[in-house]
């Protein structure tokens, strides 16, 4: 019979399923592709959505997406080196814009997609 009570030790994380994301893919390709990302760390990561709201906020209009359990998203990302899962990443990079050039002003294209800590692979 033990003693001692351990009431300041942290309760393990508990994995809770997200439902039916909304998974970005690879645009024009005659199969579906997800598509992975990477943490700020370099890690890849699969990303999922729990709107498409949520990931037009995030990745821009029109990006081509399905719909995915998250166990299904996570097996399918795993065997090719994305352990990771992120859901509803919030943060991106600000556009960015080349500085004037002698010539005149060339402004670069606005990057589309993530920096939701995390890039396009």
């Amino acid at each position: 019979m033990c003693l001692f009570q351990y009431d300041d030790e942290p309760e393990p994380e508990e994995r809770v399923p997200a439902g039916p994301l909304y998974v970005p893919v690879l645009p024009g390709r005659a199969e579906v592709v997800v598509r992975l990302f990477r943490t700020p760390l370099g890690a890849r990561t699969a990303v999922g959505f729990t709107s498409a709201e949520q990931l037009a906020a995030t990745l821009g209009d029109n990006r081509p997406w399905i719909r995915l359990s998250e166990s299904a998203l996570r097996a399918i990302a795993e065997p090719v080196g994305a352990s990771l899962l992120t859901i509803d990443p919030t943060l991106t990079a600000p556009a960015v814009t080349a500085p004037a050039m002698a010539t005149g002003s060339v402004t670069a294209p606005a990057p589309q997609g993530p920096d939701v800590a995390t890039r396009l692979v």
